[in-house]
């Protein structure tokens, strides 16, 4: 059985292959996403801050990952990040972060069981139609047929992507590199 909140040590690592170089900057278009609190959340017209950790595909316990699935470069760690991002979540918004989500395409009622299992502060994304992932053009990647979304955060600032972090790597450190980089500490990677 898969331990979801351990990271192999033997990760290969995410190159930037260039696929999110036209996000900073892009306006978001109007999509609203179902959340696992049961609203429809629209990035683009949320005012203040919000910081999106986008991700492949959370696992369940009893579920096994599709084969082959460590040595994707990036698809392994999802729940680590989300860990992270829960254990960040006060810091974040000290940072002045009004709204963290997560984003994946796996259904709603996927995600809410995963929400709460990790006791998520904060309420997942359904992209299930991957319009939201279409229309702003997001990474992905095909694993046993299933398109996903390669592990990117977006900060939003004003409807608009005002940073991003492409590849994301190791995943369980990235809530660190986004506070890092919201209050000018160490250098992200």
């Amino acid at each position: 059985m898969s331990d979801f909140l351990t990271l192999p040590r033997d990760l290969p690592t995410p190159e930037d292959d260039g696929a999110a170089d036209h996000l900073p900057g892009l306006e978001l278009p109007i999509i609203p996403l179902l959340s696992t609190d049961g609203r429809r959340v629209d990035l683009s017209s949320l005012s203040g801050r919000a910081v999106v950790y986008v991700y492949p595909r959370t696992g369940a316990p009893g579920t096994p990952s599709p084969d082959g699935w460590d040595a994707i470069p990036g698809a392994r760690g999802c729940t680590p990040q989300s860990c992270a991002f829960r254990d960040h979540y006060a810091d974040l918004r000290a940072a002045g972060v009004e709204y963290v989500f997560g984003l994946s395409v796996q259904d709603t009622a996927y995600q809410n069981e995963a929400a709460q299992r990790l006791d998520l502060p904060f309420s997942l994304l359904s992209d299930h139609r991957r319009e939201f992932a279409h229309a702003v053009r997001l990474p992905t990647f095909t694993v046993e047929g299933e398109v996903l979304l390669k592990r990117i955060t977006l900060i939003i600032e004003g409807g608009a992507i005002s940073h991003v972090f492409y590849p994301v790597f190791p995943p369980h450190e990235n809530a660190a590199q986004v506070l890092a980089h919201l209050t000018g500490g160490a250098d992200e990677t």
